[in-house]
């Protein structure tokens, strides 16, 4: 269980704060961190306490010391999953990384394969929705996700047939519009073949073995409301932080 912002130790508070704000743009990558004399000042610590804030930032890649300059501000170089996005758009109301942009490739009804009517608990060949885009960073693309929804929310929320991006994400339209709410969710990380339509994407050859992630959402009914598989680029990683104190 992740600590309480009152039980953390001084250092790794403001640090989650400072994080906080390079998260949702405050702090924009290359902009200065608050110095250890600014932490001093602020939060009223020891100059050892305030000196650990910076190191903890640099360890867990949103701070980089630059000589002659200063600690400044960046992100870390991995991919945001699904499940990252929907914790950013909750506590921030924006779910991009700061730099990051999506495209959106297509969007419409499509007939449910096997695979999907499993995951979403319909018939193959039941009308769903299908969403797919590419999200840039400052490397090129680096993701191409694919979300199928069942069909009537597409009747619920006509924006997710067309292919622009959503400002709430599918996540937040969907709870808007039908009060469903993503609670429960489960990720599943294998590598496959990229496809030749996303190989594309990525400029890269047909076939060559890539890593995904495969995200189901269920809602407060126990329903699922998005199974969505994201394919990566090469040589981009995914990585979790958890506080096992």
């Amino acid at each position: 269980m992740a600590d309480k912002p009152q039980a953390m130790a001084p250092y790794k508070r403001i640090a989650a704060q400072i994080r906080a704000r390079i998260e949702s743009g405050e702090i924009r990558p290359g902009d200065r961190i608050p110095s250890v004399r600014e932490i001093m000042r602020d939060e009223g610590v020891s100059t050892a306490t305030a000196t650990r804030v910076a190191a903890v930032l640099r360890a867990e890649g949103y701070a980089e010391s630059v000589p002659g300059v200063g600690t400044l501000a960046c992100l870390p170089k991995k991919v945001t999953a699904g499940s990252d996005r929907l914790r950013m758009l909750r506590a921030t109301g924006n779910g991009y990384r700061s730099g990051e942009r999506a495209e959106i490739l297509s969007a419409g009804i499509v007939p449910a394969s096997e695979e999907i009517a499993d995951a979403l608990g319909v018939e193959t060949g039941t009308s769903v929705v299908r969403r797919r885009r590419a999200y840039h960073d400052d490397r090129g693309a680096v993701v191409v996700s694919t979300s199928w929804l069942p069909g009537e929310l597409g009747e619920a929320a006509s924006e997710l047939l067309v292919a622009e991006p959503l400002p709430q994400m599918t996540f937040g339209l969907v709870e808007d519009r039908t009060g469903r709410r993503a609670v429960r969710r489960r990720d599943v990380v294998a590598i496959k073949p990229v496809p030749e339509d996303i190989a594309s994407v990525f400029g890269v050859e047909n076939g060559l073995p890539v890593l995904t992630m495969t995200n189901f959402y269920w809602d407060q009914y126990g329903d699922v409301t998005e199974y969505a598989v994201d394919f990566l680029a090469p040589e981009c990683e995914l990585s979790a932080d958890y506080d096992l104190e």
